[in-house]
């Protein structure tokens, strides 16, 4: 028996509660939102689809209904607009993150909670210091996002499933992320080395660390552009965090969390690789960054930090 709260039913929101019913996460999944009446109705779409899947309860409910919740999902805030970038959002969604987390903690203080919001980094930070939450149950998306847009692209390139892809986004979710580079490989073998590395007659086009980098940055923007949101792939990545938060076995996931000192960085939010399982993401995995890597990662909790200088919470 699992209970999910999802806090904002807009389309992120709404589409992590479709997900979470389909894969059959819960057994119970709440959603919350200013505007009763879009959660009424997207929890009604969703409930009458679920005779052809595993049963659950969906409906949608108050912050009093989050009691006895497993896991707290906060996807509300202001959604970010063409061309805006996610820094420009944080002083409203951090107003808007304190007043949801002093009605939502106060029924689920024993939660695992997992924010959405934009600038996520930032709000991560903000409720672990509003809230006094456990840190190890306070975990942003991150870059898993930015992740599996980098693992899609690689795999693009070579036409090679994208769970052998391994490589990550590290750093801010926005436009500090970068790619270490110096650990990315196809099964233990380098990326660029790959092409050579498959014996058969195919030619596989020559790999642009440059182009796949820029495609991750502005697939949100593009997505956005083109349909107004994106909600598809953040849902299902978000989907993949609650399965490893209920899970037995520990999966490294990059999801921002506070650091203390890793890499020489401290009190900030961002993704490095953690380890995500029943006990929240209660540890880290230092990665052999080249020093140029450890340079970029430190640019982006600057940035970070300047926003976070420049908010009042």
């Amino acid at each position: 028996m699992n209970k999910i709260t999802i806090i904002g039913s807009g389309s992120v929101g709404a589409t992590i509660a479709y997900t979470l019913t389909i894969q059959g996460l819960a057994s119970d999944i709440v959603m919350v939102d200013i505007n009763q009446e879009k959660s009424l109705g997207e929890a009604l779409d969703i409930r009458q689809g679920v005779p052809f899947c595993n049963p659950c309860s969906v409906y949608a409910g108050t912050y009093a209904d989050a009691a006895g919740s497993d896991i707290v999902i906060i996807t509300c805030g202001v959604a970010r607009k063409p061309g805006q970038s996610r820094l420009d959002l944080a002083q409203t969604n951090v107003s808007i993150l304190k007043s949801v987390a002093d009605q939502v903690v106060k029924y689920a203080p024993d939660a695992t909670y997992i924010i959405v919001s934009n600038p996520v980094d930032v709000l991560t930070y903000v409720f672990c210091k509003h809230t006094g939450i456990p840190e190890a149950r306070v975990i942003g998306s991150g870059t898993i996002l930015d992740t599996a847009r980098l693992r899609a692209r690689i795999a693009e390139y070579y036409s090679v499933n994208q769970k052998n892809v391994h490589a990550y986004i590290l750093g801010e979710h926005g436009d500090t992320a970068f790619v270490p580079w110096s650990i990315a490989n196809i099964s233990n073998v380098p990326i660029e080395d790959y092409r050579d590395a498959v014996l058969n007659s195919v030619t596989y086009p020559e790999f642009n660390r440059d182009e796949v980098e820029n495609y991750v940055r502005k697939s949100g923007g593009r997505v956005i552009q083109r349909k107004g949101a994106t909600y598809y792939a953040v849902s299902v990545s978000v989907c993949h965090v609650v399965k490893c938060l209920l899970s037995g076995i520990d999966t490294t996931l990059t999801v921002s969390t506070m650091l203390h000192g890793e890499y020489g960085i401290d009190d900030v939010c961002l993704s490095l690789l953690n380890v995500v399982g029943n006990k929240g993401a209660h540890s880290k995995v230092l990665l052999p960054l080249t020093d140029e890597e450890i340079a970029k990662l430190h640019k982006s909790a600057d940035s970070l930090k300047e926003v976070i200088r420049s908010i009042e919470f």
